[in-house]
């Protein structure tokens, strides 16, 4: 049997000196690398948790189907797929992402993978940092989905920590409606930002979901709630499904 080796198909690096990703296919798969950090950042052959994030923070929401969502990482579009899905026609779906090149990759054959999300009339992509789509928008999502880094400090863009800082958390609170949703996507627990999420008022769910299929690598994800008052300190307990 003949060895399927990794093409390189393109390269960009990420702003503010973050480093450069390395865009592969193996195959029918594809995946994005961070040049220097061992192993693949993101891959078209697991993303079970990424759909999760969306359908389990939509699955919160009073009325998922006329939702406005805001993505914060558009990634290989498994995240932006799982929202449309998840909502109806007069829904919303705004992504940031801050490499220009992901949106170009995505716009390619990549984008098929998923299912072309892009081509969507519900989706409207910008190339910005998500953060600053969060404090433009007073009450302004009904759920905010985060996939930006490999948890909740930066691991390939430095100011992502801006992101999870308690001043981001107060500017995502803020962003939201009452009832609304921040889910937080990452590979591993912190029991620092779980606290964090609380003091931002916050009503805080962690979830362990797999990354793939029913065994194996277990991802984490929160759900933070804002409720129709203002901020109450709230964190529930951890579990898995």
């Amino acid at each position: 049997m003949r060895m399927r080796v990794n093409k390189l198909l393109d390269s960009a690096q990420i702003p503010d000196n973050g480093g450069e990703l390395r865009f592969y296919q193996r195959g029918d798969e594809y995946s994005i690398e961070v040049v220097g950090i061992s192993g693949e950042l993101m891959t078209t052959a697991i993303h079970g948790s990424e759909d999760a994030l969306a359908e389990l923070a939509l699955r919160r929401l009073k009325q998922p189907l006329t939702a406005r969502v805001l993505i914060g990482g558009l990634g290989m579009g498994f995240t932006l797929a799982a929202a449309l899905k998840h909502t109806g026609p007069k829904a919303e779906i705004v992504v940031a992402e801050l490499v220009p090149e992901v949106v170009k990759w995505n716009e390619g054959p990549l984008g098929a993978r998923a299912g072309d999300p892009m081509r969507d009339p519900r989706a409207v992509v910008h190339v910005s940092d998500v953060l600053e789509l969060i404090r433009k928008e007073k009450a302004g999502y009904d759920a905010i989905l985060l996939d930006t880094d490999n948890g909740p400090e930066g691991l390939t863009q430095p100011a992502n920590n801006r992101l999870y800082s308690h001043r981001g958390l107060h500017a995502a609170f803020a962003a939201l409606r009452p009832h609304g949703v921040l889910a937080v996507w990452s590979t591993h627990p912190d029991a620092p930002f779980t606290k964090r999420l609380g003091m931002a008022g916050f009503k805080v769910e962690e979830i362990a979901v797999h990354a793939h299929g029913t065994k194996g690598t277990r991802h984490h994800l929160w759900f933070a709630t804002r409720g129709a008052e203002e901020r109450k300190r709230s964190v529930s307990r951890t579990f898995s499904v």
